[in-house]
């Protein structure tokens, strides 16, 4: 499946940079969000580097997921592409 990151996981004045919120294809509702948790997310860079994360819970009621990544991806990942695996 494929998502796109939405943004960082954030508060009014903290911003975690390895926590992200992304859009999967498909998932339109929180209890098709929750089935997600556990599964694994790969985001790759432009010059072909992979970094790995794992979906944790889903995100509001509109079928978006959090996402914890192993370390933080820089803020050109932003409305780009990710794979759930």
């Amino acid at each position: 499946m494929k998502g796109i990151i939405i943004n960082f996981r954030r508060g009014r004045k903290t911003q975690r940079t390895n926590h992200f919120v992304i859009e999967v294809e498909g998932i339109d509702s929180r209890e098709k969000a929750k089935k997600l948790a556990g599964k694994e997310v790969v985001w790759k860079s432009p010059a072909g580097k992979e970094i790995k994360g794992k979906i944790a819970a889903a995100h509001g009621n509109s079928g978006a997921v959090r996402a914890i990544f192993e370390k933080g991806l820089p803020g050109q990942a932003v409305s780009s592409n990710v794979e759930v695996i």
